[in-house]
């Protein structure tokens, strides 16, 4: 596994939000919800200088929305959304998260169980979780990364 670590101060994603009480298949249900209603919030996120856009989450917290990993890493709350500026409100039907700033180790996610393997090295090597796991996708390369926070700034 090949991991890199980076510093992101607190940042705000507006999105489509539900829980694993939903059901199977909630997370795909969420995402389909929020691509085909994109253009309610796509003036509100953030942009290169090219105009395209800088991220696209799959955030993660626990029910009482401290951002903390889900129970059992299994149950939770997800939210499918785009980042924003930080002053950005939710539209009507949208949920505004502001994930706090975290030091995090993050891997291109390329296959099944990349989750339970970053999990393994993580207790292996004695790092704790600091918070959430996130999915972000890189809008200009197409890739998929996992971010684990390891420190809150």
């Amino acid at each position: 596994m090949e991991f890199s670590k980076c510093i992101k101060d607190s940042f705000v994603i507006i999105g489509k939000e539900g829980t694993t009480n939903d059901g199977s298949g909630f997370i795909q249900r969420l995402w389909d919800s929020a691509n085909s209603h994109f253009d309610e919030v796509e003036h509100l996120a953030k942009k290169d200088d090219k105009g395209k856009l800088l991220g696209i989450w799959g955030a993660m917290s626990d029910f009482s929305h401290a951002y903390k990993p889900w129970e059992n890493f299994s149950q939770g709350l997800y939210l499918a959304g785009v980042e924003c500026s930080d002053d950005s409100e939710a539209p009507n039907g949208w949920t505004k998260w502001v994930i706090p700033g975290y030091e995090y180790i993050y891997i291109e996610n390329k296959k099944d169980g990349t989750f339970q393997e970053v999990i393994a090295y993580l207790k292996e090597n004695n790092i704790s979780l600091a918070g959430a796991v996130n999915d972000f996708s890189c809008p200009d390369t197409g890739r998929n990364y996992m971010y684990f926070p390891i420190r809150r700034l």
